[in-house]
């Protein structure tokens, strides 16, 4: 568009100059005791020419007088352009592992006055990576105050750093202080909220927890069956010493953790620490005629009341249907001992032994010797599961 009023402004003056060269007019101009005659095509000409002087005279002089606010916006530009490519580079260089760099590009960003609360929250997040927690105490505390954003972030890392410090607590505060802000149901914090959670050992609230993110599928199935087992496990460890709860807890297991293995094994040795050995060969009992369990068998044996005898019954019908069972051998050769059938229990060790030899098994015989009076026997014994265990 400039172009084209430029183009019909030179055309205009070729037109003018043109019919300017066919007049003969002139201009007098007086001024006692001068007169100057000129022609009215120079003058016409000299006053275009002292306007257009004029017009960039005008514009030099505004141009002089803006300068210094034109050279200032563009310091501040430039800076501001320097700290955003400063805070591209924190962001590259912590995701890439390299924290030194990522904590001295962020700082120079806010050095710069890049105003994003991002900064001061890489920067701490660089300096706890390190390992340099006054640092990072100190980039995170530039970043109260800010936008609800800036805060969330605050917190999270926050909350992050006492898990990592093994401070649950502390992270629980910093979580609840963003669940109170208005963040809830942030799948982020929940995750960080299991940890710190799992951290100070409320397995209740774990377990709810993970029902939280598996309803918000962000958990998958074998995640959550780990850490729901852990808990349940935790809860039974935590109540060896209450016979009630402990039984109340089993009672409350879901059946799909009861059927395993290993919390069958928890249950178990938290009823024998106990002394109710009824419950834990009950539950022993109930798991392997459902699934054998070559560990789990081991804990029959743990526990010796005066029901041995029909205790040994039940683990020889296991033994007809694993006979080359180690464990089991070796159960029922305590079992045996503790009944005084010395020869069984001779016959079962020895067989124990000859699968899989162990020093559990070698103990049993040696205080089966001494029971028959062989010290000498039983000192070999000693000898032999001495040197099984420390290798």
């Amino acid at each position: 568009m400039k172009f084209l009023v430029w183009l019909l402004g030179l055309f205009s003056l070729a037109v003018a100059l043109k019919l300017a060269a066919h007049n003969p007019g002139y201009l007098l101009l007086v001024y006692p005791p001068y007169r100057i005659e000129i022609s009215l095509t120079l003058f016409l000409l000299m006053l275009l020419a002292l306007f257009v002087l004029g017009y960039f005279a005008v514009r030099l002089a505004l141009s002089a007088i803006r300068l210094p606010a034109y050279v200032r916006q563009f310091r501040i530009e430039r800076a501001h352009s320097k700290g955003r490519s400063a805070m591209m580079e924190a962001l590259d260089a912590f995701f890439e592992g390299r924290y030194a760099v990522a904590e001295k590009a962020a700082v120079r960003a806010m050095e710069l006055g890049e105003s994003s609360g991002l900064n001061p929250v890489i920067a701490a997040r660089a300096a706890h990576e390190l390992r340099e927690f006054d640092r990072r105490d100190a980039y995170l505390a530039t970043a109260d105050n800010k936008s609800a954003g800036v805060s969330t972030m605050r917190l999270m890392a926050q909350a992050k750093f006492n898990l990592d410090q093994h401070q649950p607590q502390a992270a629980l505060q910093s979580l609840k202080e963003l669940r109170e802000s208005g963040v809830k149901g942030h799948i982020g914090a929940l995750h960080l909220e299991l940890r710190a959670q799992q951290q100070a050992r409320n397995w209740d609230a774990v377990l709810d927890i993970v029902d939280q993110l598996k309803k918000r599928s962000a958990m998958d199935d074998a995640a959550a069956a780990q850490i729901r087992q852990q808990a349940w496990l935790e809860k039974i460890r935590a109540h060896t010493l209450d016979a009630q709860a402990l039984l109340a807890i089993w009672k409350s297991t879901p059946g799909e953790f009861r059927k395993r293995p290993k919390v069958v094994a928890a249950a178990a040795r938290a009823f024998i620490h106990q002394g109710d050995c009824r419950n834990a060969k009950q539950i022993i009992t109930d798991r392997l005629n459902v699934e054998w369990d070559s560990d789990l068998v081991m804990l029959y044996g743990e526990c010796l009341t005066g029901e041995a005898g029909s205790h040994i019954e039940q683990a020889e019908r296991w033994l007809k249907q694993h006979p080359d069972d180690a464990g089991l051998l070796l159960v029922l050769g305590k079992l045996c001992l503790h009944q005084g059938l010395w020869s069984k229990a001779q016959n079962y060790l020895d067989a124990s032994n000859s699968i899989a030899p162990s020093s559990a098994a070698y103990t049993a015989l040696g205080h089966l010797s001494e029971k028959l009076q062989q010290p000498n026997e039983a000192f070999k014994y000693f000898q032999k599961a001495m040197a099984l265990a420390q290798g």
